[in-house]
């Protein structure tokens, strides 16, 4: 992969970082490509536990790359319409299907900017870490798009649908506060103290129970489709499965012995 998109993975953690700090990371059609490879790779990896999104920089993502797509304007609107279309079907769709399918805890990790895609990738994640100089926006139908990355799957199921369609119809820019408010993400805090914040996530995220994790992940990306009993019977499986683990046993193992448990993730 170049170098728009840097993945490193130390320790049981792997950081996805968006890189082009020097235009607010904004979202170019050889980044969407960069992007794409990275969580593929990130995906096939067994030694990872928490994962985290951030952004280089002062920002996280302000969109995607105007000055990039301009260049398909002279194409006539048939042309338009099968590279774009391809564009997000080959590569915008791919990423966002397969970081939804992760078992490990996702954390975006957003200061500065983060609009259109960037606040898509944010809606995603498991968790959202914010600094307080953090502004948001859809950004899509201010330049007559109408979203992408499942901004009209997240929002809906986040905020309802009647402020969904007021936060993608106006595109309008709110803070933290506001995010915070809507429940889009789960903690403001001062920039500064950003990077310790997200360092104590993933500190606990990584020391807990991974396959309660997965599982936990699973019932709750089938919960919206599910009738009340699938859902209890996909408990019930899910519940069978980390039983029968060892960090069961030692969950259990601790409590009763009034300690903290050590997971292994077996």
């Amino acid at each position: 992969m170049a170098d728009t998109v840097l993945l490193d993975v130390a320790d049981g953690v792997a950081t996805l970082t968006l890189n082009r700090p020097d235009v607010l990371n904004v979202l170019s059609v050889a980044m969407m490509q960069d992007l794409a490879e990275a969580v593929r790779a990130l995906a096939a990896r067994k030694d990872v536990a928490v994962v985290v999104i951030t952004g280089a920089g002062a920002h996280f993502m302000a969109g995607g790359d105007l000055k990039d797509f301009s260049e398909h304007l002279h194409l006539s609107s048939e042309a338009r319409l099968a590279t774009f279309r391809a564009m997000i079907a080959q590569h915008i769709n791919p990423t966002v299907e397969t970081l939804q399918g992760l078992p490990q805890p996702v954390i975006a990790k957003v200061r500065g900017a983060c609009a259109g895609f960037g606040l898509s990738l944010m809606l995603g994640c498991d968790f959202a870490l914010c600094a307080d100089n953090s502004v948001f926006t859809t950004a899509y139908s201010a330049i007559g798009l109408p979203g992408d990355g499942g901004a009209s799957y997240f929002l809906p199921r986040l905020v309802g649908r009647r402020k969904a369609a007021e936060l993608l119809l106006l595109a309008e820019r709110f803070d933290t506060a506001e995010a915070l408010r809507l429940g889009l993400i789960n903690r403001a805090v001062p920039e500064a103290e950003l990077d310790a914040v997200t360092d104590q996530f993933v500190a606990r995220l990584k020391a807990g129970p991974r396959h309660a994790y997965a599982e936990i992940k699973r019932l709750l990306a089938g919960s919206h489709d599910n009738q009340l009993e699938s859902q209890l019977q996909n408990e019930a499986e899910a519940f069978g499965r980390c039983g029968a683990t060892a960090d069961f046993a030692e969950g259990v193992t601790a409590f009763l012995g009034k300690r903290k448990p050590g997971f292994k993730g077996v």
